[in-house]
């Protein structure tokens, strides 16, 4: 086992698209991990979780993160929640497209809407501080991980057009079109999770830092900063 003899454990659950049913992988995932750490007893476990995982209802991937440390709790260990907002990076898969056509298709709606986010590289650094720390007994400690400010849309829109030296503008993908759109590249199930969590984040105060939370970290990496490498000559 790779982690038998580990003190500190990080995890991450990864999403699987290629998989039939997606959302079954993430629950298989999920048992298999705790059955692991049952096993090797380490003495800290550090799991990436998602904002919004404290949330009583169905809200989508944000769900699946909070079974996850509902899970993840009963083990009898020292548990950090490294609650993670949504990754800076992951607006590269669309760049080419937006900075092509000059639009940037989005389902955050409405556009001026900030919401949090975060370089991928800050939050590593995050998650390695907090295993570096000295283990305290058993017990869980939630804590959550966003950028030095919120980005809208528009703001990602204005970052394209100025790494582009071309016009950028957003424009949200009608409600309509999500099922279509989403299901041409993943499973249905995976398309589910992902509609219900932009659904949340859409009407606010959903997918976001938990009422009473207790420690919030802040990456110091820019938006313009995160996406600069995708512009980048090969």
């Amino acid at each position: 086992m790779a982690i038998g003899d580990a003190d500190a454990v990080q995890i991450i659950i990864p999403v699987s698209p290629l998989t039939k049913d997606p959302a079954d992988g993430l629950r298989r995932s999920i048992e298999g991990l705790f059955e692991a750490l049952t096993q090797a007893r380490p003495k800290q476990v550090l799991a990436i979780s998602d904002y919004g995982a404290h949330v009583t209802d169905d809200i989508g991937m944000p769900s699946m993160f909070r079974d996850l440390e509902a899970r993840l709790a009963q083990l009898r260990t020292q548990l950090l929640v490294l609650r993670s907002a949504e990754h800076m990076h992951n607006w590269g898969r669309v760049i080419p497209m937006a900075v092509a056509s000059g639009i940037l298709p989005t389902f955050q709606d409405p556009v001026d809407m900030a919401q949090p986010t975060i370089s991928a590289h800050d939050l590593g650094l995050i998650a390695a501080d907090l295993l570096l720390r000295p283990e305290s007994g058993t017990g869980v400690q939630v804590i959550h991980a966003e950028g030095p400010r919120r980005y809208s849309a528009n703001d990602v829109a204005a970052v394209l057009s100025q790494l582009s030296s071309r016009v950028v503008r957003a424009r949200a993908v009608p409600r309509s079109q999500w099922q279509t759109t989403f299901e041409r590249t993943m499973p249905s199930s995976l398309a589910s999770l992902l509609i219900k969590a932009n659904d949340a984040k859409n009407k606010g105060g959903l997918v976001e830092i938990a009422p009473n939370a207790g420690v919030v970290r802040y990456g110091h990496t820019s938006l313009i900063d995160a996406l600069r490498p995708f512009f980048l000559p090969e």
